[in-house]
């Protein structure tokens, strides 16, 4: 008994050690030399580097160590969002977020919360009462005060930071606020009293709002002019985060360095929260794939990818001062969010690590200072 119990101790102990050393072998006759160091080794100077996971992520043995090897910060991609997290209204499913939780603990690993309010993925029941008709203001306010409060309690001290409201700007140019249920039954106080609510369950938490396109100068306008109502109000407001899905066709260089500049000069921290560099021209509607079109991944795409990739991460190291953060969205092109979106059949290569998690090209434009 005290032999076999030696061995499982042992095993525990060098798991972690040997799951980065197999992950680093080469997969292909293409993959580059084996690394002494990831991504989060390259920017201890400069940010936390995060990624975006699943529980099922965790669960394979070379993404867990890819992880371990890369990144210093999680994000549960889906997990806490309050649909999955809060299907019925007096049930809350707690275990994919608990193990995302328990795995960056167990690594020293940082965690973003996301997201407490957004406009998707947002049961029901919390519009409706036991008759199906649309509740109120103040009960949908009070059912959002239990949700945060709940959750954010259950992880004070383990997370560090909260998207709160996430994308409450609408796409169209002409309005202000996205015509949700939230903004409907509510109007702009669900989105102060969310930020109030948070602060309230953890008020050591750093609170965010989130949101995509804000590089483009019309969207760019309207989240600056949400951001600054917040912070002259006093509410507990205390960075945004710039969603980052982006191609290798946007954002300019010009248009992300404004952003940055304008948000940050509200006195409020950045952070670039769901990063992805698609290499197909941004689109949002679903469709499929047209006769003549094509997901390969070329060698001149390759290069465009990775030139945009160290183009960006240039421009993150010159605003280190505000720039808090950088978080990829999906660890590698095995497995990322915009396979089959927005586009049906087509697969994305957004990332710096392709499908056998080796690092691409884009990878080391990354991690070349130059």
């Amino acid at each position: 008994m005290k032999a076999d119990f030696k061995i499982r101790r042992i095993t525990h102990a060098g798991i972690c050690v040997m799951l980065q050393i197999c992950w680093l072998l080469p997969h292909s006759s293409t993959a580059q030399p084996v690394q002494t160091k990831g991504l989060k080794d390259y920017y201890k100077n400069y940010f936390p580097i995060g990624v975006a996971v699943s529980a099922q992520d965790l669960k394979d043995p070379r993404e867990a160590a890819l992880i371990i090897s890369q990144f210093n910060s999680l994000t549960p991609e889906n997990s806490m969002k309050m649909g999955p997290i809060h299907p019925e209204e007096n049930r809350y499913n707690w275990k994919d977020a608990d193990s995302i939780v328990a795995f960056a603990q167990a690594h020293g690993l940082r965690v973003r919360g996301h997201n407490l309010c957004w406009h998707e993925q947002t049961p029901k029941w919390m519009f409706k009462d036991e008759n199906g008709n649309q509740v109120s203001k103040a009960v949908l306010l009070k059912r959002l005060k239990d949700h945060i409060t709940a959750v954010v309690s259950r992880y004070k001290g383990k997370i560090y930071a909260w998207d709160v409201v996430n994308e409450a700007i609408d796409d169209d140019s002409t309005k202000f606020l996205r015509n949700s249920l939230w903004y409907r039954i509510c109007g702009e106080d669900f989105i102060i009293k969310a930020f109030q609510y948070a602060h309230e369950a953890d008020p050591n938490a750093v609170l965010f709002y989130n949101d995509y396109n804000t590089e483009r100068p019309q969207k760019r306008e309207r989240v600056y002019r949400l951001l600054k109502q917040l912070v002259d109000a006093g509410v507990p407001i205390n960075a945004v985060g710039i969603q980052a899905h982006w191609s290798i066709y946007e954002p300019g260089q010009k248009e992300l360095e404004e952003t940055i500049r304008k948000f940050s000069s509200l006195g409020l921290k950045v952070q670039i929260t769901e990063l992805d560099i698609s290499i197909y021209p941004w689109e949002k509607s679903r469709r499929s794939m047209r006769p003549g079109e094509s997901d390969a991944y070329t060698p001149e795409l390759e290069k465009k990818q990775a030139d945009k990739y160290a183009e960006v991460f240039k421009i993150f190291r010159r605003y280190k001062s505000v720039i808090t953060g950088v978080t990829f969205w999906n660890i590698s092109d095995k497995h990322t969010w915009l396979d089959e979106y927005p586009v049906t059949g087509r697969k994305n290569y957004p990332l710096l690590f392709d499908q056998n998690l080796q690092p691409k090209k884009a990878y080391w434009q990354v991690v070349d200072f130059k």
